[in-house]
């Protein structure tokens, strides 16, 4: 950002053009800010001034040279910040014991540094909602999109209703804690709560303790089957949630959750990148319109897989039609796509697919 006497230029935010990752994936660090032991939020901008557009929720894809020999890796984490505040991007991350790519940050990544990111994808968010009562539930480190959400809807000022509803192993561990504190102070209509599941050597926790139950959810929100509930955290914490949603008799209709654990998911190469053709085997022509890029792809192998064999960047986190990243618009052609869940069938029904999991039944044509 420029700066004239002194003071920020406002005015060239103001009028700064959004980020384009296709034309621009480069972001640099502004900014590291330690939340707790074994977390710290990364803030991020342009290389020149720029604004961020996204829907609070979704996630951004980061390559990082973090591998064994210096090779990149990508992985995706979710956004903390809020689109009301678009001029930086955030994300907070917890460092996880081997993990290469949450080690190097929390070791490595210094304000000034570059680093290569696509985005923003992902489908879970609440700008789409027509309701205003909300339930946030999160666990760990599931926190960030329910804190983009928070912040998001704080900034706007509207009539939405929001309980907040946060699980962490102890006091050490709670994230965003003086934020929230101050937000539910100045939002009447905006409850947070947390349930700890230990103490720490300073002292007892004083609040809800234990894990997630009817009766704990039924004190912090008495009228939570009234609510749109949005669900973040380790698989194990959100198929309890599921349970007590359902045994509660929750319409599951307004029930939302993360589709994948960021934290957990495997982002390496996919398991049939770079495979030859086998003998006798059919390929395919694959277009890309926006790329301009046309390959070959054979029939047993994904779109993915065959537009890295031939060097191109292509956005992709999971690898396994979860998390949606990989998402484009089908123009021609047919395809056989196995997904688990990362696109929705009304995108589907308008001709969207995941390259990750498509592989081509004839000469095809992508908008990518």
């Amino acid at each position: 950002m420029t700066e004239g006497n002194g003071l920020l230029d406002i005015g060239a935010l103001a009028s700064a053009p959004l980020w384009n990752p296709e034309e621009d994936d480069a972001l640099i660090c502004r900014q590291v800010r330690e939340e707790t032991h074994d977390v710290k939020t990364f803030v991020f901008s342009g290389r020149e001034p720029r604004r961020f557009s996204y829907k609070p929720g979704q996630f951004l894809t980061f390559s990082l040279p973090c591998g064994p020999s210096g090779e990149e890796i990508n992985r995706s984490y979710t956004i903390s910040s809020a689109p009301t505040r678009p001029d930086r991007v955030a994300i907070t991350v917890k460092r996880v014991r081997g993990g290469p790519v949450s080690n190097w940050l929390h070791d490595t990544m210094r304000p000034g540094m570059e680093v290569s990111v696509t985005g923003p994808a992902g489908e879970f968010t609440c700008a789409e909602s027509s309701s205003r009562k909300f339930l946030f539930l999160s666990g760990g480190s599931g926190i960030t999109p329910m804190m983009s959400m928070s912040r998001t809807l704080f900034d706007l000022g509207g009539d939405a209703d929001v309980v907040f509803l946060h699980s962490a192993r102890s006091p050490d561990d709670l994230i965003f804690a003086r934020e929230l504190a101050l937000m539910e102070q100045a939002w009447p209509a905006f409850r947070a709560a947390t349930i700890c599941e230990d103490d720490t050597p300073a002292g007892r926790w004083p609040g809800l303790r234990g894990r997630l139950v009817a009766p704990m959810l039924s004190l912090v929100a008495p009228d939570f089957l009234d609510r749109e509930v949005y669900v973040c955290g380790p698989e194990p914490y959100m198929a309890a949630v599921r349970a007590l949603l359902s045994d509660s008799g929750f319409d599951m209709t307004r029930h939302h959750e993360e589709s994948f654990d960021f934290a957990t998911l495997m982002q390496g190469e996919l398991e049939d990148a770079f495979a030859a053709p086998e003998a006798g085997e059919k390929t395919y022509k694959v277009t890309f319109t926006k790329s301009r890029r046309e390959i070959v792809c054979a029939e047993k192998t994904n779109i993915l897989s065959a537009a890295r064999e031939e060097g191109m960047r292509v956005p992709a986190s999971c690898g396994k039609g979860l998390c949606g990243t990989c998402k484009c618009k089908l123009v021609s052609g047919t395809v056989e796509m196995k997904h688990d869940g990362g696109i929705r069938q009304r995108e589907i029904d308008m001709g969207m697919i995941l390259i990750c999991c498509s592989k081509p039944t004839s000469d095809v044509v992508i908008e990518r």
